[in-house]
């Protein structure tokens, strides 16, 4: 079990983009990386071709997932995660707060 999910709001610990907020578009879990739209964006010189003129762009790249930080919807503060158990199901916690993240 992952401990960011997909439609999570998170914020950036490190990197140019410290201190902005997100909510999580993709999560590629092989490699560990995590997709905010808006965020970490970076220029791309793109040559035109048929239809579609060229230029500069900013293109969104994915980022490393130790990277950020939840933010717990319970406390709206950035926190770690926890795991606990409740019967047979593995539920993520707030480090903070200690309440059950959905």
């Amino acid at each position: 079990m992952n401990k960011i999910k997909k439609g999570d709001k998170v914020q950036i610990v490190l990197g140019k983009d410290k201190g902005k907020s997100g909510v999580v578009e993709r999560i590629n879990s092989k490699e560990g990386r995590v997709f905010i739209p808006g965020l970490n964006t970076f220029k791309r010189h793109v040559k035109s071709y048929r239809d579609i003129q060229g230029g500069i762009i900013d293109i969104s790249k994915a980022m490393d997932i130790s990277n950020v930080l939840l933010i717990c919807p319970n406390c709206n503060k950035p926190t770690r995660v926890g795991f606990k158990f409740e019967g047979d199901l593995k539920v993520r916690v707030c480090k903070k707060c200690q309440k059950e993240i959905k």
